[in-house]
């Protein structure tokens, strides 16, 4: 099937904010030759090439003048053992939860603690996506992309992805690489992380005191579903704001003022601060500026009541920012790419 291109697209079910703009262009690529055709056809209308996933970490503030590829193409596949471990390789357009589930059905395990994450499977390493003490680059083997500048692929090794704290090179490197399918490692044993949040506490709670990694699955999705709003039924884009990181001695020095400061070791001397708990403390979380607003349950999450445009939403972020940065000297980071 030839690659489908559409003019003046409407991008409202293609970001999760439900923000009502249009694309100039927009096709869907469900394999390699699309996506080739896709550069192609953007480079002849001199035309920026966008390229999302599900829209999950995406706030689109105007029309976008660009052409927007959407990346559908689908496919999982067990490729073999490596160094002891189940190779396992998914198109970049699979969605991610339903990737995860498929992985803990072929009994294999570790990406149980990222349940439940919206997206896609190729958006995955970009972000460096990570939940309850995971990340990512902890079970990537490998990712295939496409040098947009040349037209060849290359395989990444997980060393070579320059991950970060949500954060890598081809996040760094947006306009070069697009990624087409990625691999990874994963164990037949569980090897369990339950040191973060409430999930241990959770499953105690259950009576399960040997937990499988469908366990602690299916404990996260419940956790993630009390706490974070179904994109579905109320438009946003998860946590909106990164977990800033700082000095110890800076850390120390909010504690002298705010005891209950909730924060995590970030090693090298440095400290994870929980940007939802000074959101909240703050007395944001509940806030409503017409359709813009923070989520009454989770003052990390920014929602869209019905028809906020993504303006509005960023301009309530700044006013978030601005006053985080007065009242305790930090700088919080817009975790989703703005548009």
């Amino acid at each position: 099937m030839s690659l489908i291109i559409r003019e003046r697209y409407s991008l409202k079910n293609c970001n999760t904010f439900g923000v009502d703009v249009t694309a100039r262009w927009y096709a869907e690529a469900r394999n390699d030759a699309e996506v080739g055709a896709a550069l192609d056809a953007a480079r002849q209308r001199g035309a920026e090439l966008l390229v999302i996933g599900g829209g999950s970490n995406l706030l689109l503030t105007g029309d976008q003048d660009a052409f927007v590829l959407r990346m559908a193409s689908q496919g999982r596949h067990l490729l073999g053992e490596v160094g002891g471990r189940l190779l396992v390789e998914a198109e970049a357009g699979e969605a991610w939860h339903s990737f995860v589930l498929w992985t803990l059905e072929q009994g294999l395990a570790g990406l149980e603690n990222l349940s439940l994450i919206p997206g896609t499977v190729g958006a995955a390493p970009m972000q460096n996506i990570g939940a309850y003490g995971v990340e990512v680059k902890d079970v990537l083997h490998s990712v295939v992309a496409l040098d947009r500048q040349t037209g060849e692929l290359r395989e990444f090794a997980a060393g070579e992805c320059d991950f970060a704290y949500r954060d890598s090179r081809f996040k760094r490197e947006s306009g070069r690489w697009l990624i087409l399918r990625v691999r990874f490692a994963l164990a037949r044993e569980a090897e369990l992380h339950l040191g973060y949040g409430p999930v241990r506490l959770r499953l105690l709670e259950e009576g399960i005191d040997e937990p499988t990694p469908l366990d602690v699955s299916r404990v996260i999705c419940a956790i993630r579903a009390e706490k974070l709003p179904d994109p579905q039924v109320l438009g946003n884009a998860g946590s909106f704001f990164k977990n800033p990181v700082v000095g110890a001695a800076s850390a120390e020095r909010l504690r002298e003022h705010w005891p209950e400061l909730v924060c995590y070791p970030a090693g090298a001397g440095e400290v994870k601060l929980a940007a939802g708990w000074l959101i909240e403390r703050a007395g944001w979380k509940g806030y409503r500026d017409g359709d813009a607003g923070v989520h009454a349950l989770q003052a990390l999450v920014l929602v869209n009541y019905g028809r906020a445009s993504g303006g509005q939403l960023l301009a309530l972020a700044r006013r978030i920012q601005a006053d985080i940065r007065a009242r305790f000297g930090v700088e919080l980071e817009i975790e989703p790419v703005v548009r």
